[in-house]
């Protein structure tokens, strides 16, 4: 998503929300994220949340904005973005491309696609 974010950057938007942890320490902890040291308990709190999110970033070393996901998961629930997971949402707040639930249906490509195709229909003859 870095790429995609550093090369549309100018023609689109790009917000990534960070939504509850997929392999929280406390629920499904996964053996790569200990290999890794990305291990946490799943946050409680908002501000719990927000500290793992900033960990996320750092480590991701992501430069497209962040926002944070509310704790009882309002943005989760309405989009259905566990554990990951792209839209393109248009001009007139109208989704444009809603990508399927990753790790398999998380396809940077197809998003891309859209984005170009989005990006030629703009830009006059």
């Amino acid at each position: 998503m870095q790429r995609l974010y550093q090369r549309y950057r100018d023609q689109a938007a790009f917000l990534f929300v960070y939504i509850e942890e997929a392999h929280a320490a406390d629920e499904w902890q996964m053996p790569v994220n200990e290999r890794e040291g990305v291990v946490c308990k799943q946050p409680t709190a908002l501000a719990e949340r927000q500290a793992v999110a900033a960990r996320c970033n750092t480590a991701l070393g992501l430069s497209m904005p962040c926002v944070v996901d509310t704790i009882d998961n309002t943005t989760d629930e309405r989009y259905a973005g566990w554990p990951e997971r792209i839209f393109i949402v248009d001009e007139q707040g109208k989704i444009a491309y809603a990508g399927k639930s990753g790790p398999w249906g998380f396809k940077p490509r197809e998003a891309e696609a859209r984005l170009k195709r989005h990006a030629r229909s703009r830009t006059p003859p």
